[in-house]
């Protein structure tokens, strides 16, 4: 699995896959790549391409 953490380049949100986005529906375990299409950062609202892996 990969974990690896990636961070929003426009808010500085980290999305750590061991965590998820519980609150958008994305499970803990989640690794990024496996994050939907239309996913967006839950702070800003940017899309998964704003994002750079850390």
């Amino acid at each position: 699995m990969n974990d690896s953490i990636y961070v929003c380049q426009i808010c500085g949100y980290s999305y750590d896959p061991a965590v998820g986005d519980e609150a958008n529906g994305i499970a803990p375990g989640t690794p990024f790549a496996d994050l939907p299409d239309d996913w967006v950062c839950p702070l800003c609202g940017v899309g998964k391409e704003n994002f750079q892996e850390v």
